[in-house]
């Protein structure tokens, strides 16, 4: 009998996050204005504010300091 492995399930706020979320909240995270970020990342500032708004909904996050911290706390965004 083979032995089974548990997995811990991953979060299923995390896993809806793309990719483009994650660009947008590290850029946040280093302090960058919604201007700059959209510059950087060639999006208009209206997608950059709308990629804040998903995470910030997606993470139950009031307001951008909670949503860095809770990106560090699930893993999201590494010291570094």
């Amino acid at each position: 009998m083979k032995a089974e492995v548990y997995e811990r399930p991953v979060r299923p706020l995390v896993a809806n996050i793309s990719n483009r979320e994650i660009e947008v909240l590290e850029n946040i995270s280093y302090g960058f204005t919604t201007s700059e970020i959209a510059q950087r990342l060639y999006l208009s500032s209206h997608t950059v504010v709308s990629h804040r708004k998903n995470l910030q909904s997606k993470l139950h996050a009031r307001n951008i300091a909670v949503l860095v911290r809770k990106a560090f706390e699930y893993g999201l965004l590494q010291v570094g």
